[in-house]
């Protein structure tokens, strides 16, 4: 049992540890290339958060990883079969229920771990924080750090990044000698090709195979060590936000 993992721990453990903050993984299910699972996002999502909080935990941190939430905004991937789409709205809800019930609790941190790049929380967070006293952030896990630094091109989707660290996490659900090559179809639209305008991408339009990048260059080692870089990046910041107070999370107060 490991006590930092809600879903592991029980009330008798729980009823005797005060909580200062709950790490919510919110991944997604969908198709990623050929090779990796549906539960990728899911199972990535989870790792991190519960390293994390394990890393956080033994360095005094009051924290607790909350079970992963498996789906997420899909919105352009509803004629890919067995992709399952969340809209923001729905996540919305669900947000107001989780956060209540952590008001209600007392507990008075939640970082939402997002590992799902159609996930978008900000304006979410803009619009609950007025009503709870609980103090809300999310982090996105894949942007912490610079992917070239572990990865020769760590992809988007599926790709380079992704796929050495299932294959580190979980190697028997990584069947890489199927991989497509991860090509993408860009827009023809200049503005959306630069990134400068954005709009949704219909997935089976814009990729190949449902990857973004070349998987090719995959590693275990590669994984394992990006995984050790971020959760330890993540882990200092949770003993740094256990360790301040709520109402004073400012500068100068």
């Amino acid at each position: 049992m490991r006590p930092y993992v809600l879903g592991e721990t029980n009330w008798k453990q729980v009823q005797n540890t005060a909580c200062e903050v709950a790490v919510l993984p919110w991944g997604a299910t969908e198709a990623h290339n050929y090779h990796l699972p549906y539960g990728t996002d899911v199972y990535e999502s989870q790792a991190i958060a519960e390293e994390s909080a394990r890393i956080a935990s033994e360095r005094g941190a009051r924290v607790v990883a909350l079970p992963a939430l498996p789906f997420g905004v899909n919105t352009g991937q509803l004629n890919i079969p067995l992709t399952i789409n969340m809209n923001p709205s729905t996540q919305l809800a669900v947000l107001v229920d989780i956060v209540e019930s952590l008001d209600v609790q007392g507990i008075p941190k939640l970082v939402i771990l997002n590992g799902h790049g159609g996930n978008d929380f900000k304006q979410m967070l803009r619009e609950l924080q007025g009503a709870t006293e609980v103090f809300l952030c999310v982090v996105n896990w894949w942007t912490i750090l610079d992917g070239k630094q572990f990865f020769d091109e760590p992809g988007d989707h599926g790709g380079e990044l992704e796929t050495s660290l299932m294959m580190h996490l979980h190697p028997d659900l990584v069947f890489l000698d199927q991989a497509g090559d991860g090509r993408t179809n860009p827009f023809r639209v200049k503005a959306l090709k630069e990134g400068w305008a954005w709009a949704p991408r219909e997935w089976r339009r814009a990729t190949v195979d449902t990857g973004v990048g070349d998987p090719t260059r995959a590693s275990a080692e590669k994984g394992a060590r990006f995984f050790a870089a971020v959760t330890e990046k993540i882990a200092g910041f949770l003993v740094e936000l256990s360790a301040a107070s709520a109402d004073r999370i400012y500068e100068g107060e």
